[in-house]
């Protein structure tokens, strides 16, 4: 079984070292910007058994670049990712979810605050998830420097989109 599951937010967030850390088990201090899409895969095991996850790593949004719609096509599921040391990556995490919304239906996803290594720089509130975690399966503070709750981020979004 193959299943395609996103990664998205706003530029900088951590999504491709999340993708590293579960994938490759590793970490990189350098920053890779990427650009366009990069496509890793892994495969699982699920209480059905072997899974391949299909990882799209999409560019981070801002201001002068969108997700594109042909990415997203196809996907079970997604992770939303905000940095924990800059609020503003909310708004953008909310503008992607209500799109995708918009555009393929309700598709599972899991919020990962993500930078939970930092936080003596934590910018992040409680409330400021509220909103995103009523609709997600689950808000998780991750870190892709330690590892902390990744492998369980990937877990839980694989059983929900084999579920779906």
């Amino acid at each position: 079984m193959k299943l395609k599951l996103c990664m998205v937010g706003a530029y900088a967030v951590g999504k491709t070292s999340l993708v590293e850390r579960f994938v490759h088990s590793i970490y990189s201090e350098r920053y890779h910007t990427t650009i366009g899409v990069k496509i890793d895969t892994k495969v699982v095991q699920t209480r059905n058994g072997a899974a391949t996850c299909v990882i799209w790593d999409i560019a981070g949004e801002d201001e002068f670049y969108t997700v594109r719609s042909s990415y997203l096509r196809g996907m079970r599921g997604y992770l939303l990712v905000v940095d924990g040391t800059r609020r503003l990556t909310v708004e953008v995490a909310q503008g992607i979810h209500d799109r995708i919304r918009t555009t393929f239906g309700p598709v599972p996803f899991v919020l990962l605050a993500n930078k939970k290594d930092l936080e003596d720089a934590w910018e992040l509130r409680t409330d400021d998830l509220d909103a995103l975690g009523r609709e997600a399966l689950a808000v998780l503070e991750t870190s892709a420097l330690t590892g902390d709750r990744v492998e369980d981020a990937f877990d839980l979004l694989v059983e929900a989109m084999i579920d779906a």
